[in-house]
């Protein structure tokens, strides 16, 4: 969907967006993949409006360290959240997607306090942690994601709101010519 707002926004405008993902088949990490690699816009939006005020505020009270792990599983529960509200929107809200970003913020601060742990020593070749890292975000995916998203034809609707907004901008640029 962003892809194609992108493509768009490029053609109807003559804008060019910032690129949304960057090969995020090739993570090494969950913390690449969600960091670097995976809806980069959400990632330059939840970084200053969620992660940054929670590590400050923790920060005093229990460490530097402790506060950015905070920071990391406020800012997977609001984008639970915030795509819960989306799937209520078009349907039947049932708190799995919710409860996938909780699941990869608690592995993504696991990951981060064990790659502390170990100041660098270890590292897995990226021949052994690419399948991982992708095969657990396609697992938590079909298991809790994706269940949600097929319920109750959320496609159909999510297609006929995509409709909406094509006829909408195709109307709009029509009366501007």
């Amino acid at each position: 969907m962003l892809a194609i707002a992108a493509t768009l926004a490029r053609s109807l405008l003559g804008l060019e967006l910032e690129p949304q993902f960057n090969e995020p088949y090739r993570s090494t990490s969950l913390q690449d993949f969600w960091g670097r690699r995976w809806n980069l816009m959400i990632t330059t939006i939840l970084r200053p409006t969620v992660y940054d005020p929670t590590r400050r505020i923790f920060s005093p009270l229990i460490g530097k360290n402790w506060a950015s792990i905070c920071g990391i599983v406020a800012t997977f529960v609001v984008s639970g959240l915030m795509h819960e509200l989306i799937f209520f929107y078009m349907g039947q809200p049932t708190g799995e997607v919710v409860w996938f970003f909780v699941l990869h913020g608690v592995f993504l601060a696991v990951e981060i306090i064990i790659k502390k742990s170990l100041h660098g020593r270890f590292r897995l070749h990226p021949v052994v942690s690419t399948p991982l890292t992708v095969g657990f975000v396609m697992m938590t995916s079909f298991w809790l994601f994706f269940p949600a998203m097929l319920r109750d034809g959320f496609e159909a609707k999510a297609f006929r709101e995509f409709a909406v907004v094509i006829n909408f901008v195709m109307g709009l640029s029509q009366t501007m010519i």
